[in-house]
Order: structure tokens, then C-alpha cells, then sequence
């Protein structure tokens, strides 16, 4: 797979469902435990508790400058566990079944990369595109 929206959140942007900047925006390391399917997945709760490998870590500084998403940088803190294979951005809802997907990331410098108990840097791209390009 390559780096992609969901559909579910494709429709939620052109819709005004969204809100890069005001909402709470996190991001979850996942391992190959999950399948990702970006046609039918929508939410949170559609990824198995078990194919994540660390927990959320909340995006702060987030900008939109050129239509791209962009934020600051994230560390997962003492990281373990199953490699990772992908990088997940959601909106939190409080509520894993009413949290809408928004990214899946697995093409990225130092991905897969198998967790040593240290922490995990995402240094999110300062090209054009950033994370993503809505």
C-alpha cells in the first residue's frame, strides 16, 4: 500500500466534517496485525487493539499553510512490542467507535522499524506535501 486518505475521510473533508485545526488530532504506530482497508475502514474501533503498538500521541503546532497537514513532530515514549509498519492519524472523539480515520502513512523514512523499548521520532516531511495534502 502507499501512503493514502480513507475514503471515509476524503468525504468528511469536501463536507466540512473536519477541522485540521481545531480538532484533536492523534496518531497511533501500528504493526502488520493490521489489514488495512482504506475503502471500508472509518474509525478507530476498526483497528484491532492488538495491531497497535504504541499509544496515541496527541499532534500539536498543527498548521495548514499550502493545503497541506502539518504539525509538529511526535515522540512515541518507550516503545515495545511487534514492528511497526504504519503511522495512523484520527480525529479523537473520547470514543474509539466515533473517532474517524483520516491517514495512513507506511511509506516513510524508517519504516518498518522494530521497537528497542526506546522511543520512536516521527519527523513528519518539511516538503511540500508535509504529512498529507488534502
Amino acid at each position: 500500500m502507499a501512503n493514502t486518505l480513507y475514503d471515509a475521510a476524503r468525504k468528511g473533508y469536501l463536507e466540512g466534517q473536519f477541522n485540521w485545526m481545531a480538532d484533536t488530532i492523534k496518531c497511533i504506530l501500528v504493526s502488520s496485525g493490521y489489514a488495512v482497508q482504506t475503502g471500508t475502514h472509518q474509525y478507530l474501533s476498526d483497528i484491532s487493539t492488538s495491531a497497535i503498538v504504541a499509544p496515541a500521541v496527541v499532534l500539536s503546532g498543527k498548521s495548514t499553510n499550502g493545503g497541506a497537514a502539518d504539525a509538529n513532530d511526535v515522540t512515541f515514549l518507550t516503545v515495545a512490542g511487534s514492528t511497526v509498519t504504519a503511522i495512523i492519524l484520527y480525529v479523537d472523539t473520547g470514543t474509539a467507535s466515533t473517532s474517524p480515520l483520516l491517514a495512513y502513512i507506511d511509506t516513510a523514512t524508517g519504516l518498518p522499524i522494530t521497537p528497542n523499548g526506546g522511543d520512536i521520532i516521527v519527523t513528519w516531511d518539511n516538503g511540500a506535501n508535509k504529512i498529507y495534502k488534502v
